[in-house]
């Protein structure tokens, strides 16, 4: 898994990803944890000058050489011991594929697009079990920083407010969706919440937006995604009110509602979780469905090797 992780943080890959391959180890009996994808990410470079990170496109990528030249130059990053479909060791298998690469797209190691930290991983106490930003395609400004919440409940108030302009929001609010996880919602590709209108006609390109939901690989800007635990599976997320103040420090891979412990214990005492569909697959999913951090698999589907890790 550790070869996977390295290649998706230097291709500045999809935060969807994350999920994926959390779940495919899940099946095969290993817990892949979030902070082995965060570390592998600071010490890997970004070769691909893709967008959101670069300024090329994944048809670019492929006249490139695409992943074997990728993985080629990834070499002294990756473990070539290990065994490949058909019997044949990593290192061979890559001495075997076409040797052309285009430099400009898919860049030596003394020269990447960015030195690391593609994709980070943030825990603290807004996200106990971790939640995910694509830190190579976020504002610089941003990464550090402290704001008032502006919460949407679910996706309808999102649709409902987001362009009104008597909202009260200002470039240093701290956007948040909820109720848009695996249990809540499914977990949309909902994400990347829009910049209020107001602001965006003023020339705000970038805000820091938080969700329990995911978003597109190619989006752009400061958004943290899969908050663990999400709000309807009763997460710190699901206790968050608006004022609160939110601070975003990256670089310490932390994430914190700022509120004390003794306030946070009486809304956690108030709060009371979105009751379970009554019948059917949707009933199934709710109360099967593992979070983010675990890959959102259905509990069922893990081997048990992986269950208890």
């Amino acid at each position: 898994m550790s070869n996977a992780v390295t290649v998706l943080q230097a291709l500045g890959g999809s935060t969807n990803a994350v999920i994926h391959l959390v779940a495919m180890a899940g099946r095969a009996g290993i817990r892949l944890d979030l902070g082995a994808i965060d570390r592998i990410g600071q010490t890997t470079p970004v070769l691909a000058d893709l967008k959101p990170v670069g300024a090329g496109l994944m048809e670019d990528f492929h006249h490139a050489g695409a992943l074997p030249a990728l993985m080629r130059r990834l070499r002294s990053c990756l473990d070539l011991s290990v065994i490949s479909g058909d019997g044949r060791r990593l290192g061979e298998v890559l001495e075997t594929w076409p040797a052309w690469t285009d430099d400009g797209v898919i860049r030596p190691l003394d020269n990447p697009v960015a030195a690391g930290e593609a994709l980070a991983v943030l825990r603290g106490s807004l996200a106990p079990d971790g939640a995910v930003l694509k830190r190579a395609a976020a504002s610089g400004p941003l990464l550090q920083h402290e704001g008032p919440a502006l919460i949407f409940e679910g996706l309808d108030d999102l649709a409902a407010r987001i362009d009104d302009p008597a909202l009260t929001v200002t470039p240093d609010t701290v956007l948040v969706l909820r109720g848009a996880g695996p249990v809540g919602a499914g977990m949309p590709e909902a994400g990347s919440i829009p910049i209020p209108e107001k602001l965006a006609q003023a020339g705000v390109k970038d805000m820091v937006r938080i969700s329990d939901a995911r978003m597109s690989g190619t989006a752009y800007g400061t958004v943290i995604l899969h908050v663990s635990p999400e709000a309807a599976a009763g997460g710190p997320l699901a206790l968050v009110r608006n004022g609160d103040r939110i601070r975003l420090d990256t670089a310490g891979r932390r994430l914190d509602l700022l509120i004390d412990d003794a306030e946070l214990a009486r809304r956690r005492l108030e709060y009371a979780p979105p009751a379970a569909p009554a019948r059917g697959y949707a009933r199934l999913h709710a109360t099967s469905v593992l979070q983010a951090d675990r890959g959102c698999d259905l509990d069922f589907l893990v081997a048990d090797a992986a269950r208890g890790q």
